[in-house]
């Protein structure tokens, strides 16, 4: 997660959906420096702060919750979109997708309340940051509207 966080970071605020300070590239490496920074210490400290066990049913519930959403997304732009380029390919659309979304949503279910609780907080820190940020400077929606 380390590594992959800065580039989803970098790439929403590509598309507006953050800060242009999270799209910064550094210019002799390439890379969006300000993201692995900032990722790098949030993760420390949060690493340093809290149980191991506390942070892998957050990781657990959280990553399941994003297959469960990819899952969904093939069906619906399968639908929606027919005649989308698809650089990949999900077999059995849409028996696999359907299975993912409810094995995954079986595992999430073994998870304790508190866990819950604690996704349902930072989903609604995303849709507050979404909602008073990211929609309005979104460089997608702009593309969509004017198409």
């Amino acid at each position: 997660m380390l590594m992959g966080q800065p580039r989803i970071f970098f790439s929403m605020a590509r598309d507006g959906l953050l800060p242009p300070v999270f799209g910064k590239v550094h210019p002799r490496f390439k890379t969006p420096y300000v993201t692995t920074i900032l990722t790098g210490i949030v993760a420390g400290v949060v690493a340093g702060l809290f149980p191991i066990g506390l942070l892998g049913e957050l990781v657990s519930i959280g990553t399941l919750l994003a297959f469960v959403i990819v899952c969904a997304g093939i069906i619906v732009l399968r639908y929606k979109s027919p005649n989308l380029a698809r650089p990949f390919r999900t077999p059995f659309v849409p028996m696999v997708p359907i299975l993912g979304i409810l094995i995954c949503g079986y595992m999430m279910t073994s998870l304790p309340r508190a866990t819950w609780e604690r996704l349902i907080v930072w989903m609604i820190i995303g849709l507050v940051i979404y909602f008073f940020y990211s929609r309005s400077h979104s460089k997608l929606a702009r593309a969509e509207g004017s198409a």
